[in-house]
C-alpha cells in the first residue's frame, strides 16, 4: 500500500448476523423462560401490533416493536427488574449451530499463522451484526472471538427532566432497570455499520461515518469483507457488500426445505455468491466456503501489496562481471527487497 494513506487496508471483516445464523431461533428465549412468558404469544403480540397502531393512525418502525414491548412487559413487572446484567447473563444459555465458537477462532488462526500473511500483518476480524440484543452477545460463548458488536442496546434508570441541575442523582444499589431504548437496529441501519467498519470509525473516534474519505485511506474496503446471515431480510447488507466487491453467504437451518428454497432464490437473483447449511464444523460445505474465500481474500491482499511495493521499490545498483554483457539501460528495472 502507499506509505501516505491512513491505513494499510491488511484487515479481512468477516461481518455476521447472529439469530438464526450462529444460533437456532431468536435469542430473547432466555428473558421469556427466566420470567415465565410464553415466548410464541409474546411473538404474536408484538407481530399484530403494526396493524393494530395503523388502525389507530400510527405508523411506528415494525422492528422496533418487539423493543417497546418487552420495555412495556418490564413497566407492567412482567420482567421487572430487567437490567444489562441480567441479559448479559441470559446470553450464557444461548446454544450455538455445530462447530462454533471454535470456527471464529480458526479463520483468525488460518490468517494469523500463515507466514505469508503475516509478512504483510494481515489479519482477520469478527463483527456481529443484529437486530438482537447486544448485552446477550457480549455474555454469549462467542463474545471472546468478537472485535465488536452493533446491536440493539437498552438504558437503565433513564435520566429524569432537569437532571443537569441536580447535585446528585440517587441510584439504589441493584436498583437498576431497563427504560428506554439506547441503540435501534434493523436490516436498514445495518448497511451504515458495514460503513462505520469501512471507514474506520469503530477504531478511530475522531471519523464520522459521513466524513467523506477518499477510498485508498479506508481502514478495511468492503471487498475485503464477508457477510453471512440467514435470509431475505438481510438483503439490504447483502446488496451493498455485493456492490462494492465483498462476499455474501447465506445460511439454512439444517434440514429446513422452505429455508432451503429461500436462500437458492437468493442466489438465482444474484444476492449472494453462495448458501450452505448452517454447520460450522470442519469439512462442512460452510465451513470451507468462507474458508477458502477468507484465503483469496488474503491472497489478493498480498498480491496488492507486492505490486505496490514494485512500483515503489527500483532495483539497486550492482557490480557488473567482466565477461557480462553490457546493455543500454532500458529504464529501471523492479523487484522485491526482503530483509
Amino acid at each position: 500500500m502507499p506509505e501516505d494513506t491512513l491505513h494499510r487496508q491488511n484487515i479481512v471483516a468477516c461481518l455476521w448476523d447472529f439469530d438464526k445464523t450462529l444460533i437456532p431461533g431468536y435469542m430473547q428465549w432466555p428473558i421469556f423462560e427466566h420470567f415465565g412468558i410464553d415466548e410464541r404469544a409474546f411473538w404474536q403480540e408484538v407481530n399484530g401490533m403494526e396493524e393494530v397502531y395503523r388502525q389507530r393512525g400510527q405508523d411506528p418502525s415494525p422492528e422496533i416493536l418487539y423493543l417497546n414491548h418487552l420495555l412495556t412487559y418490564t413497566r407492567a413487572g412482567i420482567t421487572g427488574g430487567l437490567n444489562n446484567a441480567m441479559l448479559r447473563k441470559f446470553g450464557q444459555k444461548l446454544k450455538f449451530y455445530d462447530g462454533l465458537p471454535e470456527f471464529f477462532d480458526h479463520l483468525k488462526r488460518l490468517v494469523a499463522e500463515q507466514q505469508l500473511y503475516a509478512r504483510y500483518e494481515i489479519k482477520l476480524e469478527h463483527y456481529i451484526i443484529s437486530t438482537g440484543l447486544a448485552e446477550m452477545v457480549r455474555g454469549s460463548a462467542i463474545a471472546p472471538y468478537v472485535d465488536g458488536v452493533y446491536a440493539c442496546e437498552f438504558i437503565e434508570n433513564p435520566l429524569p427532566p432537569y437532571y443537569n441541575l441536580q447535585q446528585e442523582l440517587e441510584m439504589e444499589p441493584g436498583d437498576c432497570e431497563i427504560g428506554q431504548i439506547g441503540r435501534f437496529v434493523d436490516n436498514t441501519i445495518k448497511t451504515r455499520f458495514i460503513f462505520e467498519i469501512n471507514k474506520g470509525t469503530n477504531k478511530i473516534a475522531s471519523i464520522d461515518v459521513n466524513s467523506k474519505i477518499a477510498p485508498e485511506d479506508r481502514r478495511v474496503p468492503i471487498k475485503n469483507m464477508i457477510y453471512i446471515a440467514d435470509g431475505p431480510s438481510d438483503v439490504p447488507v447483502f446488496s451493498v457488500v455485493r456492490k462494492n466487491g465483498g462476499k455474501a453467504y447465506a445460511v439454512y437451518a439444517p434440514g429446513s426445505e422452505s429455508e432451503f428454497v429461500q436462500n437458492d432464490e437468493l442466489r438465482q437473483c444474484g444476492r449472494v455468491d453462495h448458501f450452505g447449511r448452517a454447520d460450522f464444523r470442519e469439512r462442512s460445505d460452510t465451513y470451507m466456503w468462507l474458508t477458502t474465500h477468507v484465503r483469496r481474500i488474503c491472497d489478493r491482499i498480498v498480491e496488492e501489496s507486492e505490486q505496490a511495493l514494485n512500483r515503489r521499490v527500483g532495483r539497486p545498483p550492482r557490480h557488473l562481471h567482466d565477461d557480462e554483457p553490457r546493455k543500454t539501460p532500458q529504464g529501471p528495472q523492479q523487484e522485491i527487497l526482503f530483509g
